[in-house]
């Protein structure tokens, strides 16, 4: 009798236990999904005393927000992005109505060849659109396998890869590459697997399985660290050097890098199921949550090998990417510590450290994120791709949570 009454008691406050966990986790979502709604919907209001649709990237030195070029920036896409994950938090028709009005200013973008980031530009667009959209699939579609045409004129088969940046002109002409790769394209492949997917096509499969295994082969080094640029010879394929861009230094670890790369390789192993873009993300999670210099609240500085650690700017951007590849990879793996670590580096995130006040920041979500020291821009600003990435995990955990409680 007595044992039957502990085991009652032990399976009431392990249920007791598992609400309130639950409740927290809920309060956490509902918490930041009510935050970032009013804060968007003060940004959309400010946007729309304009008879443009303008496309919110930062805020400049000066303390006036900067707009993204809708003919070429490389994060024109994010702003819609974040509208769709709106949609999807909240299931407001408001949000896809606003979601649909961004997206489809960009459909010129399908037809872009000159830079890879059309990947971007598209898949946070269009993509997301045909994912969380209600009626957008069949018009969509189209729009990213033509997007998936258009990236993959940058393929250079003799090295396997897709181009990144084009070399004649700007800073990058001044560097002396030919065919320079950054780990940042690894997060364009998702559009090839998905116009394979919509089209039946597999050219783009074979291209997207072709840049990751190279980028594999070469990027990275024994640590699970990578390189921000590895440039090759178009004709030969030969690697011509390894350097840097956006890091502190040729052989230092960009955070948003490692970033993209444990996101990539987590994406490509979605779509393919090769265990060694699994073993490769988790070898870049080893790397980074070990590393002597990532701080107690786990966003990084923005290089972790910056000279002036702990006197460097963070980057909040490179978190929020980490922190929605790492509810991924929990899936896949099956290992609880990948949403732990994501779910201490939202609560991070989600803390006035790092979560703008109600109605500042233009309305931006996050503060203290880096785009480019060595160019000297966008130094602890928010940045339209940390929010969507942010927002991201937001429903990445969602989804995970409520699996759970099932």
């Amino acid at each position: 009798m007595k044992n039957t009454i502990w085991i009652s008691f032990g399976i009431s406050l392990l249920t007791i236990v598992a609400c309130k966990t639950a409740n927290l986790a809920n309060d956490f979502l509902t918490d930041n999904i009510d935050y970032a709604s009013t804060q968007y919907e003060r940004q959309i209001e400010e946007l729309e005393k304009s008879d443009k649709i303008r496309i919110p990237r930062t805020v400049k030195p000066n303390g006036e927000i900067q707009y993204a070029p809708i003919g070429w920036d490389w994060t024109a896409g994010f702003y819609a992005g974040s509208l769709w994950y709106l949609y999807n938090l909240t299931g407001n028709e408001y949000w896809q109505s606003q979601a649909k009005k961004y997206t489809e200013i960009l459909e010129k973008m399908q037809y872009n060849t000159q830079h890879h980031d059309i990947g971007f530009i598209i898949g946070c667009s269009y993509l997301n659109g045909i994912r969380m959209g209600r009626g957008e699939k069949e018009k969509y579609k189209s729009v990213v396998t033509q997007t998936a045409k258009s990236l993959s004129t940058r393929f250079r088969p003799a090295a396997g890869v897709i181009q990144s940046w084009n070399t004649e002109k700007g800073w990058q002409s001044q560097r002396g590459w030919k065919c320079p790769v950054i780990i940042d394209n690894m997060m364009n492949l998702e559009i090839l697997f998905e116009a394979t997917r919509l089209s039946g096509d597999s050219t783009f499969y074979n291209i997207a399985i072709s840049h990751a295994n190279q980028t594999l082969k070469n990027h990275f080094r024994n640590d699970g660290s990578s390189f921000h640029v590895v440039d090759y010879d178009p004709e030969t394929g030969e690697i011509r050097t390894r350097c840097t861009a956006q890091g502190y230094a040729d052989e230092s670890a960009w955070a948003r890098g490692q970033a993209w790369a444990i996101y990539g390789y987590t994406m490509c192993y979605r779509y393919t199921h090769d265990s060694e873009y699994l073993k490769m993300a988790e070898k870049i999670y080893e790397f980074i949550f070990t590393h002597p210099n990532m701080p107690e609240d786990l966003v990084p500085y923005w290089d972790y090998d910056a000279v002036n650690i702990p006197n460097e700017p963070r980057d909040v951007s490179a978190a929020a990417i980490t922190a929605s590849a790492l509810y991924e990879l929990s899936t896949v793996t099956q290992k609880k510590s990948y949403k732990e670590t994501a779910d201490l580096i939202m609560a991070s995130l989600a803390s006035p450290s790092y979560r703008a006040k109600s109605g500042e920041n233009h309305c931006f979500l996050l503060m203290h994120s880096v785009g480019s020291i060595p160019h000297g821009s966008e130094i602890d600003v928010p940045l339209n791709y940390a929010d969507y990435y942010f927002l991201e995990s937001l429903k990445r955990k969602r989804d995970l949570d409520n699996k759970q409680s099932q």
